[in-house]
């Protein structure tokens, strides 16, 4: 629980990271294009923004402008990640197609506050806190669309199930586990090789004492059967870490138009690096179908 919720990440084993995750000998040339378009995008000018969460939280995260924009992403990126490594690689194309791009740091990472991270069910009430100041800012008949990484994914698609302002045109789901217990019996059963029975009974009472964090309370399958807002769900076939059929169980759920990409041979969060043009094509015409924002 220490590691799945604290902000301080606490000292591991060595190869332990790549043992959690299910990483069976991604090659590197994915690595270091990640690296490569990280620092690009962290050096890229940028405007930090400063709010306070509802629940007093302090919230930091970055606004790229388009020179001709046509609609605003807000993009949160993943479990222990950072804003710019989840979404260097996708940068130029949303720059060259009139996005402008607000770039969350999620709570307990990076800059914002928070002792710990809430595993979408906590963030995604900092996703209607952004969308807020995004309408502030640009005026509220700027299409905004919603799009994230793993638990950035299922951040945005657990806030589906918020009542979100008109002009939230969609939402772009890459990897996204169901729920905080889900991805933690995938990851005991299948990575850890360890039975879920009674440590994942352990796993939720430590969560709701120590963190006051129900693992239970909340899914994405929740917020899907119930929302109405558009979206387009990605994976990829081989991801060891967030299981493809967690997508399919989304896709299912979901009550609103949907749009589904799966990428052959992709594991996780290598759906764009694998199938760039497929993955383009399908944001570009999920954007052509829903840019109007009627709904």
């Amino acid at each position: 629980m220490k590691l799945a919720l604290n902000r301080e990440k606490p000292v591991m084993p060595p190869n332990a990271d790549n043992i959690i995750a299910g990483r069976t000998g991604i090659g590197g040339d994915f690595f270091s294009e990640m690296n490569r378009t990280a620092v690009k995008l962290a050096e890229t000018e940028n405007e930090t923004v400063n709010i306070t969460a509802a629940d007093g939280t302090p919230l930091v995260g970055h606004w790229i402008t388009a020179e001709k924009p046509k609609r605003v992403i807000i993009s949160m990126h993943g479990w222990r990640s950072t804003w710019y490594g989840d979404n260097g690689m996708i940068f130029d194309f949303l720059h060259e197609n009139g996005c402008s791009v607000l770039y969350p740091e999620e709570r307990g990472q990076g800059e914002s506050g928070g002792d710990y991270m809430g595993f979408g069910i906590t963030e995604r009430y900092d996703v209607l806190d952004w969308i807020k100041w995004v309408n502030e800012r640009c005026g509220v008949k700027t299409p905004i669309y919603l799009a994230g990484v793993s638990m950035g994914a299922t951040t945005v698609l657990m806030a589906a199930g918020v009542d979100l302002p008109e002009n939230v045109c969609g939402i772009v789901s890459d990897c996204a586990f169901t729920s905080p217990d889900a991805i933690w019996r995938h990851i005991y059963e299948n990575n850890l090789h360890l039975n879920y029975g009674i440590r994942g009974l352990i796993s939720r009472e430590v969560a709701k004492k120590i963190y006051e964090f129900d693992a239970e309370t909340y899914s994405t399958l929740d917020a899907l059967k119930n929302t109405n807002i558009p979206v387009l769900f990605i994976h990829g076939t081989n991801d060891h870490f967030v299981p493809v059929e967690m997508t399919y169980e989304n896709y299912q759920a979901c009550a609103s138009p949907k749009n589904l990409l799966v990428v052959p041979g992709a594991d996780h969060g290598m759906s764009y690096y694998m199938a760039k043009s497929a993955y383009e094509k399908a944001v570009k015409e999920f954007w052509k179908e829903n840019d109007k924002g009627e709904r």
